[in-house]
């Protein structure tokens, strides 16, 4: 099921069906992301008799080979100097077109680490410094690349206006909740409907401390008389063409073909992990004890972002929220037969660490006590990755080049 969630969004699978009419001048094709490479490639696969032209920036490890499109790569989640650098060539890209130009923007999660271009004023070390505290602060999402945006010179549609005249179409892959094109990658080709003084309140909530030129310069924008945007050309169109609910769709077909009921519950779940290992678990078991809100043989799957929350003067061991989720979640199923679950992210990389995600089943506590592991003290320590890997339980797949967020799958029989 995870497997065909995951090739569900390939680029390969999706993108040619999306793709516009070939244009009477140039196609420049620009992207960010971690299947901006695979798009690329799969653009290139599906025109071949086009001159196509352009950059796109991918994470380290996420690259392959293109024709004439070029590859970058750059750091993530925290943005380094070839960020930067990548973000100015894009723009430098998409200068001086005519009307009757094309670009097609490639955007899929991740852009907003890989495009770094920092508003003036502010530096990328400055940048990096907010990104490690936005990481780290229990934001969701949406609230990161708030700020993100609004710090940005490439972000929140500067990228669309700065190919005027020439039309921007944006093909998107998207990896957030509720699948909102202004944040993903924080909107590059989307007009920013948010506020210098959304940021400032989502800075306010988590007790973030800016440095103050980034601060002053929220001030400013919030204290400004909002300004007539840039023009962005007529025509242009935004597209998603892979998102979090058709790969549970993708997903929950494999499981009716083996005999299983399929129950998704939601593709835009956020709130804690641990948290969110707990409530699920509490669901398995009324589908086992009750069979509501179905009967077994059922799988409960689900998408969407939760979070690890790093309170200050924790030191977190290694884990992201897909382990994280499924350590709670063993936990609190206390090894109750009959339930299996996975976690893990789409795109191959459960935050910093090399596995996508992990596996429990029944034995997952006993077969970690057997080895003298706790758990529990797994969890209050954040490292939930090394309690999957001592059991050999970790889901390793390597860069899957796309990304529709977590996957989660219950299974229940």
């Amino acid at each position: 099921m995870f497997d065909a969630a995951v090739a569900s969004a390939s680029p390969f699978h999706v993108l040619a069906r999306f793709l516009p009419e070939k244009p009477k001048g140039r196609c420049v094709v620009v992207g960010a992301g971690k299947a901006a490479a695979s798009m690329a490639a799969a653009l290139e696969a599906a025109w071949p008799d086009v001159p196509l032209e352009g950059v796109v920036v991918t994470r380290d490890g996420h690259a392959m080979p293109t024709h004439s499109i070029r590859v970058l790569e750059a750091s993530h989640p925290v943005p380094d100097e070839r960020s930067e650098q990548a973000a100015r060539d894009i723009l430098k890209t998409v200068k001086g077109l005519r009307a009757d130009d094309l670009v097609i923007a490639l955007i899929s999660g991740g852009g907003s680490a890989l495009l770094a271009l920092p508003a003036e004023g502010i530096t990328l070390d400055e940048k990096k410094q907010i990104a490690r505290k936005l990481l780290h602060s229990g934001a969701t999402i949406t609230e990161m690349n708030t700020v993100r945006r609004h710090l940005s010179a490439i972000k929140g549609g500067r990228l669309a206006q700065a190919a005027y005249p020439a039309r921007v179409v944006t093909l998107v892959i998207s990896d957030v909740p509720g699948d909102d094109p202004a944040v993903i990658a924080s909107g590059p080709t989307v007009q920013d409907e948010t506020t210098a003084q959304d940021a400032l309140r989502i800075v306010q909530k988590y007790d973030l401390t800016l440095p103050p030129a980034a601060l002053a310069l929220l001030q400013r924008e919030a204290d400004a008389t909002r300004q007539a945007r840039p023009p962005v050309a007529e025509g242009s169109s935004l597209t998603l063409i892979a998102t979090p609910f058709s790969a549970l769709e993708a997903a929950a077909e494999v499981a009716r073909r083996a005999g299983i009921t399929p129950v998704i519950l939601g593709d835009a779940l956020e709130g804690e992990s641990s948290s969110a290992g707990v409530v699920f678990s509490g669901i398995a078991r009324s589908v086992k004890q009750h069979a509501q809100p179905v009967a077994a043989p059922a799988v409960l799957l689900s998408g969407g972002e939760t979070t690890v929350t790093i309170r200050p003067g924790e030191k977190p061991g290694r884990g992201g929220r897909n382990t994280e989720f499924l350590l709670a979640c063993a936990q609190s199923l206390a090894g109750e037969p009959g339930i299996w679950a996975m976690a893990g992210d789409s795109d191959g990389i459960d935050g910093t660490e090399d596995a996508a995600g992990a596996l429990i089943g029944p034995q997952t506590l006993a077969r970690g006590a057997e080895q003298g592991l706790s758990a529990e003290d797994f969890l209050k320590r954040h490292d939930s990755y090394s309690y999957f890997k001592k059991l050999d339980d970790l889901v390793i797949t390597g860069p899957t080049l796309t990304n529709v967020n977590d996957i989660r799958l219950i299974l229940v029989l």
